[in-house]
Formats: C-alpha cells, structure tokens, sequence
C-alpha cells in the first residue's frame, strides 16, 4: 500500500479557490530525491479536481508558517500576479543570535546559489540577483533578537543569508549560522492577498520557537 500523506495542518484559511495552511517546519513543499513526505501529499484532500491544486509560491523545508495554495487555476493566476508585483505581503519573524545596532533597518545584497560536491547554499555575490529585506527589531534579549523581516523579492534562502551577512545569523540555521534542536527560528507569520475582498492571515510560533521568543518579550495572545 502507497505510505498515507501527512495529516492537515491547521487551515488558516479557505473558501472554495484558495487554502492557505500553517506549514510545519520540517516538511518540504515538494518531495526530494530521495522522496519521503512532503506538501504535495495534501492536495487530495483540498480537492479532488483533476487539475490542480498548485502551491501558490514556496516556503523552506525548514520555515513553518503561511503557505498559500490555489484550488483552481485563475486564483493561481491572480497571487503569482500579486506576488510578482507586490500588492501580495509576506512578513516575517526571527530570532537572531546578536542584537542590531539600530531598530529598523534595510538589507540590499545580490545573492547567487552555487554549487559544490558537499551540496548547494546561496551566497552574496556581486554577481547574484538582487534582493532586499527590511527588517524590524520586535524585542530583545541580552544576546538574541526578535525581528520582523519583510522580503522585498523572494529569493531562496534569502531571510537566512541577509540576517547571516548582517552579523546575526537566524538562531537553529545550520547551514548559515549554528544547528539548534529547537530548529530554525523563522516563522512565516502574515500572509496579504488582494483576492476575495482581500485575505490577511496570521501563523502563530510553532513550539519550539516560543521559547526564544518569550526571552525576548513574545508573549502569547490569550487563547
């Protein structure tokens, strides 16, 4: 019998042409090489159309959080659209190791995925693409940040590499910073689509993160 897919996360959203999950950390959007579970496995359950779903842009194995998908092809359309000219807004939260100099701040460095025999990672690079990310401190502990961090351009890995080159590697990153048993400590927390009247969603921390959130001022919304 063919392994059964991973049980649904929570639905922070959905209607009849668009779902948008709370991504576990962990599961990668699309099944590797080496197969194994990944968040493709839902799409028989958010529907049963031969065509589609589609994932409507892509998060880290890594990054829990916001995920949209899209039940039908014309939604699918309209948020590669929204996101492709910016009326779609991600934001972002991560715990840092290190405290920066100011509060607010913008990140503007070209990144270039290379390749090696050990495998690939993203680098700055003169010659990468460009990219941009404008951050916000949140709060703080006596050695690591919470920060808001929002992705002018969507680029692989680009939270992590900006908030490495910055000094302050994201806390649980092991290929740019230090592992962590906790895990990565970035959170896609808000999604913004102007479909449907307009969707905005929220993500909460997964477990792990909370601890280092609470250090640095984070406190839980009552239930």
């Amino acid at each position: 019998m063919p392994p059964s897919p991973p049980a649904l996360p929570p639905l922070l959203y959905q209607s009849s042409h668009v779902v948008i999950v709370d991504k576990p950390a962990g599961l990668p959007v699309h099944t590797g090489p080496g197969g194994g579970a990944c968040v493709e496995d839902w799409f028989p359950l958010l529907s049963r159309r031969k065509d589609g779903p589609w994932l409507a842009h892509r998060l880290d194995t890594d990054t829990s959080g916001c995920l949209a998908i899209a039940l039908r092809k014309q939604p699918l359309l309209a948020m590669q659209q929204a996101f492709a000219t910016k009326t779609a807004r991600k934001t972002y939260w991560a715990v840092v190791d290190g405290v920066p100099h100011t509060q607010t701040g913008r990140i503007d460095l070209p990144l270039l995925k290379t390749s090696t025999r050990a495998g690939w990672s993203v680098q700055v690079a003169a010659t990468g693409a460009p990219a941009a990310t404008t951050w916000r401190v949140l709060g703080q502990s006596a050695h690591t940040s919470w920060l808001e961090l929002e992705l002018e351009t969507g680029r692989t890995h680009q939270a992590r590499v900006h908030c490495a080159a910055m000094g302050w590697p994201i806390v649980g990153d092991a290929l740019y910073g230090t592992a962590s048993p906790a895990g990565l400590h970035l959170l896609a927390r808000s999604l913004h689509l102007p479909l449907e009247n307009g969707i905005t969603v929220t993500a909460p921390p997964r477990t792990g993160m909370q601890p280092a959130l609470r250090a640095c001022g984070w406190q839980p919304s009552p239930a």
